[in-house]
């Protein structure tokens, strides 16, 4: 509100003789603060979801690492061949899962360090 009242003592706007007038204008700007305030809570939840999704997708990922290095042999199923194939595709390509994870980890980074706000001058 400070670079408001700046504005407005630098060029001195005419304004009515209206008694309500300043009473109105604060309410407007009170509106004003309010919706800022909200749309600063509803950025901060979109931030803990996105942070919450990619610690999420990370210990997937983390998992499935795991489990392709300590699975068994042979598939247990009724037919076997779809997670015998499953295996041997994973297998053959669990050292490129590193890449994946380095991207999440390298991405949840920039979003925490990344200053979404932005100032308005008028």
């Amino acid at each position: 509100m400070n670079e408001i009242d700046k504005y407005l003592r630098e060029h001195k706007p005419a304004v009515k003789e209206d008694p309500t007038f300043l009473l109105e204008t604060n309410r407007r700007l009170d509106a004003v603060e309010g919706i800022k305030a909200e749309v600063d809570c509803e950025r901060s939840r979109g931030r803990v979801a996105l942070i919450i999704a990619l610690a999420a997708g990370l210990a997937a990922g983390v998992l499935l690492t795991l489990l392709l290095y300590l699975y068994p042999v042979h598939s247990i199923s009724a037919d076997g061949r779809f997670l015998e194939h499953t295996r041997l595709l994973l297998d053959s390509w669990k050292q490129y899962l590193i890449f994946p994870v380095a991207a999440l980890a390298i991405t949840l980074g920039l979003v925490l360090s990344r200053d979404r706000r932005k100032t308005v001058h008028l």
